[in-house]
């Protein structure tokens, strides 16, 4: 029972609410308000803050969020190996990728995967945007760029080198810049984060950092529309690599400013600070950082800084 009733809390955290965890379970308002009092009088401290529009986790609700999730997956590896051998996987993985990468790489890697093991289920969040792993209650997450949250472990995939790009339609309408300081004068389309939008890019000129930055009538914050509109001849990107490398290859797009570096970010999957994660997450996870690896080796200019 009290399993039971730690799922039914990381359930109460995730959905934000006493009611919504009840609906998803089928269970009352009154029952799940009772189970979580069980909780509370099993650990004899409050998990939660309650308020009429909302919750908050208190300190020890904090720390039982971590214990929990960690418990759960213990005895779920148990009762997994135990029933069908250690051969055989299965359960939920919840994870998340940039949406890009997620379309181009990760997609056909999960398919791969569930292939093989039948009984596993996936829940992929392709966001370009910031994901709260334990609150979302994902097990991990591909992300670009350094690892903002130091609670968090990593587990690197590689570098994601950056490229300004553009159509040849769109060169051959407005110019091709030489400089950076030229793309002043150029439509950019511009990559939104949340509230942030990426409008100062980063170069090298005679060794120094030079930022410039950078306007234009197109913005969003799904990568794989910023891809669409370059493509499409509307304007210059800053795209990874990882996700217009075929483009480079077949001509679709043009890599532009070659002679002045764009720092590259790391490419890396992160999850919570669990001791253990389910085998079936474990192998997930080194099946993409495997699979990710041999496509890294033939992207272009592999290496290049």
């Amino acid at each position: 029972m009290l399993l039971d009733n730690l799922a039914l809390f990381l359930l109460i955290v995730e959905k934000g609410g006493l009611s919504a965890a009840g609906r998803e379970k089928g269970l009352s308002p009154a029952s799940v308000s009772e189970r979580l009092a069980a909780l509370e009088a099993h650990y004899g401290a409050a998990l939660l803050k309650r308020t009429t529009r909302a919750i908050s986790l208190t300190e020890e609700g904090r720390l039982l969020v971590d214990g929990a999730r960690r418990l759960l997956a213990e005895a779920d590896e148990l009762e997994t190996g135990i029933r069908s051998g250690t051969r055989t996987i299965s359960g939920p993985i919840r994870l998340s990728a940039p949406e890009d990468m997620g379309r181009r790489y990760i997609v056909p890697i999960l398919d791969r995967f569930l292939a093989e093991h039948p009984d596993v289920t996936v829940d992929l969040n392709l966001t370009d945007g910031y994901v709260d792993l334990v609150g979302q209650g994902m097990d991990f997450a591909i992300r670009h760029g350094l690892l903002a949250d130091s609670t968090l472990r990593s587990r690197s995939l590689g570098e994601n080198r950056r490229v300004v790009c553009a159509a040849s339609t769109y060169l051959e309408a407005r110019g091709r810049p030489e400089h950076p300081d030229d793309l002043s004068r150029h439509d950019c389309i511009i990559m939104r984060f949340g509230a942030n939008l990426d409008r100062e890019w980063a170069f090298q000129v005679d060794g120094k950092p030079h930022k410039v930055m950078v306007r234009g009538r197109r913005v969003a914050n799904d990568g794989g529309v910023v891809g669409e509109w370059c493509r499409a001849g509307h304007g210059i990107a800053l795209k990874s690599v990882w996700d217009i490398a075929e483009d480079l290859a077949s001509g679709a797009l043009v890599e532009l400013l070659k002679d002045f570096s764009i720092g590259g970010t790391g490419l890396q999957i992160v999850y919570p600070p669990l001791t253990v994660q389910p085998r079936r997450v474990r192998l997930l996870i080194d099946r993409i950082a495997s699979e990710l690896s041999s496509i890294e080796s033939v992207l272009p200019n592999k290496g290049r800084t």
